[in-house]
């Protein structure tokens, strides 16, 4: 079976793309890192690939906001290739910044049809840049989050605090667009800390469009990958080694990637 290829973008603050990149290939992906401009340029073409993906990162410096200035200039230049793409039998993701890229172009939640803004990711509730860990439980069923029901994954946003009018938010729940929502697991003890790190309506973390196949998320999969990034994984391996249980070398982050290239499979 040939290998799925990802189109992961960058330039202009995007940080993440190495990350994203190793990810998918980790996952049984090929993957190229293609900054903006040559697609802008013709150098590369949407239409080779069969998953996008916007990394996260501060794209512009997030000066006009986070996400804006990258979703202008794609809006400008690309829109007719990214809307064809999210038409297709494709799959396309956003990882914290790229997620905000994504609901500023309107591909997120896209209740009516793609191009058209109907949420935004605001500034926290705390007014500040946290950088944490935090348990997501899984809802819906798009092909990127099949089989997960609850993983612990890392943020890092100063403006992750999903938002959008009720109208939006009926549709959104009608349609079964909630991929993920903050929640108490297991894994730590939030008694000093609210499972909700931004003040997120009705808890979200993550949506998807009306097909599932386009998925946008605050928390950063990518940097769960492996078993050792946890933060607790020394307490983890030890309980593991005393239960008789394997010790995994896989983070929880990586389903969310296998997914994607099981998609194609």
């Amino acid at each position: 079976m040939k290998k799925p290829k990802v189109i992961t973008l960058t330039g202009y603050g995007i940080n993440c793309e190495e990350e994203t990149k190793f990810a998918f290939e980790n996952a049984g992906a090929t993957a190229d890192i293609v900054h903006v401009n040559d697609l802008i340029d013709k150098k590369k073409k949407l239409e080779n690939y069969q998953i996008l993906a916007f990394p996260g990162g501060f794209s512009y410096g997030d000066d006009t906001g986070s996400g804006n200035a990258y979703a202008n200039r794609i809006r400008n230049h690309l829109w007719n290739e990214i809307e064809q793409f999210a038409k297709e039998d494709k799959l396309a993701i956003g990882i914290c910044n790229g997620f905000q890229i994504m609901v500023n172009l309107g591909l997120l939640p896209a209740t009516e049809s793609y191009g058209k803004r109907e949420a935004a990711l605001a500034h926290n509730d705390s007014a500040r840049y946290l950088d944490r860990w935090v348990d997501l439980r899984f809802y819906g069923n798009s092909p990127w989050i099949k089989d997960l029901e609850m993983i612990s994954v890392p943020i890092a946003h100063g403006e992750g605090k999903f938002y959008a009018e009720q109208r939006v938010m009926d549709t959104i729940k009608k349609n079964n667009q909630i991929a993920c929502k903050y929640d108490k697991g297991d894994m730590y003890d939030y008694s000093m800390l609210e499972p909700n790190p931004n003040g997120s309506i009705e808890d979200i973390a993550g949506i998807t469009d009306k097909t599932g196949r386009l998925l946008g998320m605050m928390p950063h999969p990518e940097r769960a990958v492996h078993f050792t990034n946890l933060p607790n994984w020394p307490l983890l391996k030890e309980k593991y080694k005393r239960e008789g249980k394997q010790i995994p070398k896989e983070g929880p982050g990586m389903k969310i990637f296998r997914n994607a290239v099981a998609y194609f499979e």
